[in-house]
C-alpha cells in the first residue's frame, strides 16, 4: 500500500462491537494504531491507546449508538480497469466501496485483456496500490483468454497475487477442461469461482424464461443453464477434492444442490447478490434496461429460496456483482443492453432494510450480527485473506454502521463512474458513516466528523 497522508492512532469509543469470528458483540472500545493495526478491543484500552501514542496524537471518534465491525468484503466485483475505464476505473471503484463500507473487494478477471498473465495482473495490483481506496484483491482467469480451452498457469498467477481463480461471465464447459482445473486449483489449494451456465441451454435469453418472459416476447434464460453446470461441478468436486465456489447463485434448484454438497462434506461455498434477494423478474415488466442483469431476476420462489438459504446456511455470503456500464450503454434498450447493476453503494443499506428490520421476509429485527458474518468474515475465510476480525494484531481494517440510518438510493450522489442500478429512489436502513483500511481513515460520511475530537487525519487512499 502506498504511504499517503500522515499516519493517526484512532480511538473507536463506545461503540456495539459484532466481530461474529470471535463470537463478540457488545459496547467496548476499538483501539488502532499508527502502525495500521488492530491495537486493542475491550472495556479498557487505556493501556493500548498510551503505548500507540500520547493521548493528544490521538483521534477519539465516539460511537455511542454505532457498529464497529470488521471492514465489509466484497468477494465479487468488476472494476473494469484495464480496458473498460469509461465504465469504472479502480480509483472510483474503490472510492465507492470505501463508502460503501467495504474496505476490501475482490476483482474479477474479465477484464480487457484478461487476468490471465503475471504482466495484466501486475498492473492491476501496482494500480489498486498507487490509486485505491480500499484493499484489491485480484482474480486470475481460470483458462487462457477465458476461451474454456486451456487452463492457466494456476501457480504462477498465485505467485504473482492472484487469490482465487474464475472466468466470470462465462462458465468453463468442457468437462475435460474443467476437471483440468480442479486438479490444478487443488495442488495448490486455489479456489475456483464457477460462472454457472451453458450457453446452449441459456441460448440468447435476456431474462428469466417463465411467465413475465412469455407476457413480453423477450427470450428466456433457462435456470437449468446454471443448474446443469453446478451438477456436473459438484461431480468433480467429489472426484478431485478441490475447493469449489458457486458465484452468484440464483435459483432453487441450484441452492438445493449446493444443500446437498454440503450436506456431504465437500468443499463447496456459495454466494448470493443483494438484488436476487430484493427483487424478482417482475421488475422487468417496464422493460427497464437496468433491471436486466446475469445472471437474472429470477421468480419469487427462487427469490424466497435465496432469503431461505441465507437463513439456513447453505448460502454462505451476500456479494454486489458490481458491474458498472455507462449511460449509453444501458440505453440501447432491454434487449441490447449489457447486463449488470453497480451495487457497491447501496448492498449494506439495502440488505439492511431487507434483514435487520423485521418483516415478513425475515422476522429478526436485529439482523445485523448475521449481516456483518455474511459480509465480513466469511468471505475473508472463503478466500484466505487474513483479514475480517478486530482481534489484536490484526489489520486496522473496521466498519462503523449506523444502524438506524433511513434513507434513500440517490444514483446521482454515488462515487461510482456509473449508475446504472434499479434500486433509484428505494429506502434502505442502514449505512457506513466511517471506513478505516489499514489504520487510515477513507471514507467519513457527512456529519460524522462531529464525532470525533482531537486529531483527524485527512482522508487518504491507502
Amino acid at each position: 500500500m502506498s504511504e499517503n497522508g500522515a499516519k493517526t492512532a484512532f480511538l473507536i469509543r463506545g461503540g456495539r462491537v459484532i466481530d461474529p469470528g470471535r463470537s463478540v458483540d457488545c459496547v467496548m472500545d476499538v483501539v488502532v494504531g499508527a502502525d495500521g493495526l488492530i491495537a486493542a478491543c475491550g472495556d479498557d484500552v487505556t493501556g493500548a491507546v498510551g503505548s500507540g501514542a500520547a493521548l493528544g496524537d490521538v483521534s477519539v471518534f465516539d460511537a455511542s449508538g454505532l457498529i464497529v465491525c470488521p471492514g465489509l468484503i466484497d468477494m465479487h466485483i468488476h472494476l473494469r480497469e484495464p480496458g473498460g475505464e469509461h465504465k469504472e476505473t479502480i480509483e472510483t471503484g474503490t472510492r465507492a466501496a470505501a463508502a460503501g463500507g467495504f474496505t476490501s473487494v475482490a476483482c474479477m478477471p474479465n477484464t480487457k485483456p484478461p487476468l490471465d498473465n503475471i504482466e495484466t495482473l501486475t498492473l492491476v495490483r501496482e494500480r489498486a496500490a498507487k490509486y485505491g481506496y480500499c484493499r484489491v484483491y485480484p482474480l486470475g482467469t481460470v483458462t487462457v483468454g477465458r476461451s474454456g480451452r486451456e487452463v492457466v498457469d494456476m501457480a504462477a498467477l498465485q505467485a504473482c497475487g492472484a487469490i482465487a481463480f474464475s472466468d466470470d461471465g462465462d462458465g468453463v464447459e468442457d468437462d475435460a477442461v474443467m476437471r483440468a482445473a480442479f486438479e490444478r486449483a487443488k495442488a495448490i489449494d486455489a479456489v475456483i469461482i464457477q460462472h454457472c451456465e451453458y450457453k446452449a441451454i441459456s441460448d440468447g435469453g435476456v431474462m428469466h424464461a417463465g411467465e413475465v418472459s412469455k407476457r413480453l416476447g423477450l427470450p428466456g434464460l433457462d435456470p437449468r443453464s446454471e443448474e446443469a453446470m453446478i451438477e456436473r461441478d459438484i461431480q468433480l468436486v467429489r472426484e478431485t477434492g478441490a475447493k469449489y465456489h458457486v458465484a452468484h447463485i440464483s435459483t432453487g434448484k441450484a441452492i438445493e444442490l449446493v444443500r446437498g454438497a454440503k450436506a456431504d462434506g465437500l468443499p463447496v461455498t456459495t454466494e448470493v447478490c443483494t438484488h436476487h434477494l430484493l427483487m424478482t423478474d417482475e421488475a422487468c415488466l417496464e422493460r427497464d434496461p437496468n433491471t436486466k442483469m446475469h445472471p437474472p431476476l429470477r421468480s419469487a420462489e427462487d427469490v424466497a429460496a435465496c432469503v431461505a438459504g441465507l437463513k439456513d446456511g447453505t448460502i454462505d455470503c451476500i456479494v454486489t456483482d458490481h458491474a458498472p456500464h455507462s449511460a449509453d450503454e444501458k440505453g440501447r434498450g432491454f434487449v441490447k443492453a449489457p447486463p449488470g447493476i453497480v451495487g457497491l453503494e447501496t448492498s449494506l443499506g439495502l440488505a439492511g432494510k431487507l434483514l435487520c428490520a423485521g418483516s415478513a421476509d425475515w422476522p429478526v429485527a436485529d439482523g445485523w450480527p448475521e449481516l456483518v458474518r455474511w459480509m465480513s468474515c466469511v468471505p475473508a475465510q472463503i478466500l484466505g485473506l487474513g483479514v475480517g476480525a478486530l482481534a489484536a494484531g490484526a489489520p486496522g481494517d473496521v466498519t462503523v454502521i449506523d444502524p438506524d440510518c433511513i434513507g434513500l438510493v440517490d444514483p446521482a450522489g454515488f462515487a461510482s463512474n456509473s449508475r446504472n442500478t434499479p434500486f433509484s429512489g428505494w429506502e434502505t436502513r442502514g449505512r457506513a458513516v466511517v471506513t478505516f483500511v489499514g489504520g487510515r481513515l477513507v471514507f467519513l460520511a457527512d456529519g460524522a466528523g462531529d464525532r470525533f475530537s482531537g486529531v483527524v487525519a485527512p482522508l487518504v487512499r491507502v
